[in-house]
């Protein structure tokens, strides 16, 4: 009988729920806010959804400088490829028209903004 004296590293099983939330509702809640703002300040009442999805998308990039902002360890280079592939997610929903928060929103500005 052989017994493998292999040394076990735990592998890190980390939880990034509370990121993917953020992600999550970055277009709802800080995009599409900004978008609108945005078309406001250049008294662009009607821009085309695709117009209005991209200016969402815009602004959900920016959150790449908030993860720049993260140490270089590996645990963070991990937890910031896993947000960076939720963000990726989340703007081609966007991109698609398959964000009902944004479609709502965008909806909302053209008819009663």
């Amino acid at each position: 009988m052989h017994v493998c004296k292999c040394e076990i590293i735990p592998i890190m099983n980390a939880d990034y729920f509370e990121i993917d939330r953020l992600i999550e509702d970055l277009a709802k809640l800080y995009s599409t806010a900004c978008a609108t703002s945005w078309f406001k300040i250049e008294s662009k009442t009607r821009p085309t959804p695709e117009e209005f999805r991209n200016k969402v998308v815009e602004f959900m990039k920016h959150f790449e400088y908030t993860l720049a902002s993260f140490p270089q360890t590996p645990a963070a280079d991990q937890f910031k490829e896993q947000a960076r592939k939720s963000l990726e997610k989340e703007i081609a929903k966007v991109l698609a028209g398959e964000n009902k928060d944004v479609e709502k929103r965008y909806k909302y500005y053209v008819n009663y903004g």
